[in-house]
């Protein structure tokens, strides 16, 4: 059995042996991208060497990426789907296109020296047929035709032609795209004679066949949604989860059997009680794995900064780690045992991501606390339902599905936890309008988020541009005037206005605000130049730049520097840009608004006006 380390070592071996060079993990937050609440994918901190910026490393990558996806939730406890994964990842910059990246792709799933050593007869593929945006990938089909070929195999029964909606990749509605070949494994070890297509569709929907590899050929942009044209360079972007690798590797047709599991699924069961459980087999599985997925999770998103909110990336945590709890409620694990699996994650991970350690007590801390408000809110909730359920009058016994959304958002409960309740007084929920009123309520979001993140990463305009180098000098007066306790904990940046949250126990007094402004405003008038420079990590902090130095941080890393030996120089930090040439381009600094954004975070909201 091929252990989770010895995959992420051999695909890291196999590629740097072909001329890519290794590149760390980047931060589950992305950096100056506020497009997205969580790393999603490989390439999402690679975007601007997608578009043609070059790579201090140069054009040959490949790495191991901490990934958070949550859109899938609800489908968590199944065979495949989790919300946190690791994906590996290699990628061409300019450099080879579709033929390397396939033959080398499939030479690592099947070679047993360098690669995985997977059988070639449980192989299938599928490449893009072809839309409006571009044309059938007929140079992929025959490079697989091929490979086929010479294993023996017929490439009619292996190779299936797909719409865009499964094989055209892009990270959202801005940035590199383009179409794409995956690759898919049995996992059954019964599919070995070929299949149809049609056959194929349904042993993918059944989970017969797992995928287990994507080559992305990003040679198109995409703006506000529509294909626009070609890049300057064509790329490729690879990507494989470790845990469906681990899975097919390991011998089993799910992930939560694999080691990266196992240790977790182990005390969750010997923690739980032993009394006997109203709930079937069936549900007490599905909870152990969502308890597992949920803490796993929620232990790499605190890690990299995040804490429990109401908004954007802490809901999410919020809203994992309440799903934890009353899952493992349903599991009969008391709350230490629930806090004892924090341990558990770390020591799995801590010598892959180091960062896990240093922070275990803050992890550790920021769950429990989490955990025991929702369980006071989760008292609540029992009670409302129960004044609910006393007003349910006559032969009427269907909580509504906007009683329900209610119960969902003032009280964290999920859909699951609102049905079992109702089925202990023999009532039912309307899940129809439940999912109405959920709709509602996301599109509401949808609209909000695509206003509150109009620009990010995709938006290089003047303004933004001006907006994101303000930050440096923010981050820099704020250290000044509070103390070297203040470090960036986020930022959003639109062309309108900047919004900087950082640590510091207490609201700003007036004048800790005006010393902050005149601060920067005295350096914007001092006209001071902007330069950068990539240097290495050790170099950085022997200089004193700014920046959470874990393990996203390796090797070379760029240092924007604001001012130089002449004017002195006053914002030294690391960061991927862009920025002005010089501060006096920016205009007049002024802070709007000062809050609290979480417990121990303050954020600030300003605006750059014409003089």
């Amino acid at each position: 059995m091929m252990t989770s380390e010895e995959i992420r070592n051999r695909f890291l071996s196999f590629f740097e042996r072909r001329g890519h060079k290794i590149i760390p993990s980047a931060s589950l937050v992305p950096e100056n991208d506020p497009s997205v609440l969580f790393t999603t994918a490989g390439m999402q901190p690679l975007v601007p060497y997608l578009l043609g910026e070059p790579h201090p490393k140069g054009r040959r990558l490949v790495s191991i990426q901490k990934c958070v996806r949550t859109q899938d939730i609800e489908e968590v406890g199944d065979n495949t789907h989790d919300t946190f994964f690791e994906m590996l990842g290699n990628w061409s910059l300019g450099d080879y296109f579709k033929k390397e990246a396939i033959v080398w792709s499939y030479e690592f799933l099947t070679s047993k020296d360098e690669g995985l050593g997977l059988n070639p007869n449980r192989l299938y593929v599928t490449v893009f047929e072809g839309d409006d945006n571009a044309p059938k990938d007929e140079e992929s089909y025959a490079i697989w035709k091929d490979i086929f070929e010479r294993a023996g195999l017929d490439p009619e029964k292996r190779i299936f032609f797909m719409p865009a909606e499964n094989n055209w990749w892009s990270p959202g509605s801005n940035g590199p795209c383009g179409p794409d070949t995956e690759m898919f494994y049995d996992v059954t070890g019964a599919l070995t004679e070929g299949l149809t297509k049609e056959e194929f569709v349904k042993a993918d929907d059944e989970q017969k066949i797992v995928e287990v590899w994507n080559d992305v050929f990003m040679e198109y942009e995409k703006k506000d949604g529509k294909v626009i044209g070609k890049l300057s360079q064509k790329n490729v972007d690879t990507g494989a989860g470790l845990e469906r690798l681990a899975m097919v590797m390991q011998g089993t047709d799910n992930v939560f059997e694999t080691d990266l599991f196992k240790d977790i699924i182990f005390a969750i069961n010997a923690k739980a009680a032993k009394t006997p459980s109203v709930f079937s087999p069936e549900n007490l599985r599905k909870a152990e794995r969502i308890v597992a997925d949920h803490i796993r999770t929620s232990v790499f998103i605190v890690s990299d900064g995040v804490v429990p909110s109401n908004t954007d990336r802490g809901y999410v945590l919020r809203r994992l780690l309440r799903r934890a709890t009353r899952y493992a409620d349903m599991r009969g694990l008391e709350e230490e045992g629930l806090i004892d699996l924090v341990d558990i994650v770390i020591k799995k991970y801590k010598n892959v991501y180091p960062s896990l350690k240093e922070g275990e007590e803050k992890i550790k801390e920021e769950i429990r606390k989490e955990i025991a408000k929702f369980r006071k809110t989760l008292a609540k909730g029992l009670k409302e339902f129960e004044k609910i359920a006393m007003r349910l009058d006559g032969g009427n016994t269907t909580i509504s599905g906007k009683v329900a959304f209610d119960l969902f958002q003032t009280y964290g409960f999920p859909l699951e936890l609102i049905r079992e309740v109702a089925d202990e007084k023999s009532l039912t929920v309307d899940e129809a309008g439940f999912y109405e009123e959920f709709k509602r309520h996301q599109e509401a979001s949808r609209k909000g988020a695509e206003k509150k993140f109009k620009g990010g990463l995709a938006d290089t305009s003047e303004m933004s541009v001006r907006y994101h180098t303000a930050t440096h000098m923010l981050h820099k007066a704020l250290r000044e005037v509070l103390g070297e306790h203040v470090f960036q904990k986020g930022s959003n940046i639109t062309p309108e206005r900047l919004r900087f949250d950082f640590s510091h126990p207490q609201k700003m007094t007036d004048e800790e605000k005006r010393r902050v402004e005149e601060l920067v405003n005295q350096k914007i008038q001092e006209a001071l130049p902007v330069s950068y420079e990539d240097i290495s990590l050790e170099e950085a902090k022997r200089r004193g730049a700014l920046g959470v130095f874990d393990e996203k941080y390796k090797d070379t890393v760029r240092v924007y520097k604001i001012g130089d030996d002449h004017t002195g120089v006053f914002s030294l930090e690391i960061c991927g840009g862009p920025h002005v040439q010089n501060t006096s381009e920016l205009g007049v600094f002024k802070i709007v608004k000062e809050e609290a954004s979480s417990a121990g975070v303050r954020r600030i909201k300003a605006v750059l006006l014409s003089e």
